[in-house]
């Protein structure tokens, strides 16, 4: 078991000034089976009206507007949270479970393409070579094994609306792109798929009360009798290092911040992640 601070810091400068911004805010961890929450406050400046709920998928949103004219916001959230090896499930089901109505309708939002996961028929011929030799939980370590194989970790090759298959025909991509790809290729086999946000301690043997800078990261959970997680990225099952934040159909149901604003002009973007193991 660990316990980890991460400080999340976002600013925004505008070429004129705003006056006024409506925002979203997916930066609360979640509380679940494998972490616990202890705090979790999120503060602007200028200062804002705030208040929070739950979203569909489950993930705590902070929303909050500005109505006097500015040309700077910053977003600060900071939790302390006590996180724990992830969890397998101990039933399991075959490709004939995962092929019944029950599954398919009861996990439908998580099987259907998206804009970030679309079909791919090169992609479902090799979900059905690993379907071949696998059970689906096998299957998912699978899929992960041959994403991590088919792309690089490199950053600037891919953006924010990059598909999966846009980083797959690159060859290289980040987080965000592994979870896509992987998600796609889940998802042609039949085996619901979600995309996971959070963050990851980069040492796994840090030591108590050193900050690092930390990095969001993104990984999946599938589910194969129960949701489980993986990250495609590195290859691994989940640990204590990693803590989640959002869940969803992709990368557009998790974005960190989303917002409208009303002014002229672009923004420039400044994002510093601090994480510090605690315990």
């Amino acid at each position: 078991m660990w316990r980890m601070r991460v400080v999340h810091a976002t600013g925004y400068a505008y070429k004129s000034p705003v006056t006024a911004s409506f925002n979203e805010a997916r930066l609360t961890p979640r509380s679940d089976n494998r972490q616990n929450v202890i705090l979790n406050r999120i503060e602007t400046a200028p200062a804002t009206r705030q208040y929070r709920y739950v979203d569909y998928w489950g993930t705590a949103v902070t929303a909050f507007d500005l109505h006097a004219p500015h040309t700077e916001l910053e977003v600060t959230a900071s939790s302390v949270v006590e996180t724990d090896v992830g969890e397998h499930p101990a039933e399991t089901v075959t490709w004939e479970d995962l092929r019944s109505e029950a599954v398919i309708d009861r996990f439908d939002e998580v099987l259907t393409p998206t804009d970030y996961t679309p079909q791919s028929k090169r992609i479902a011929r090799v979900g059905e070579r690993i379907a071949k030799y696998h059970d689906p939980y096998e299957a998912v370590t699978a899929a992960a094994n041959w994403v991590h194989s088919e792309l690089d970790y490199v950053t600037g090759k891919t953006g924010v609306y990059s598909s999966g298959l846009d980083a797959l025909r690159a060859g290289k991509g980040v987080c965000q792109d592994f979870t896509h790809l992987s998600l796609i290729l889940l998802r042609s086999m039949g085996i619901p798929a979600r995309y996971v946000s959070g963050y990851l301690h980069p040492r796994q043997k840090a030591g108590v009360g050193d900050t690092v800078e930390g990095e969001s990261h993104a990984w999946i959970q599938a589910w194969t009798g129960g949701w489980w997680n993986y990250d495609p990225t590195n290859d691994v099952d989940i640990n204590e290092q990693y803590i989640s934040v959002g869940v969803g159909r992709d990368y557009s149901d998790v974005s960190p911040l989303k917002g409208i604003y009303s002014g002229e002009g672009s923004t420039d973007l400044d994002v510093v992640v601090e994480i510090t193991r605690l315990a």
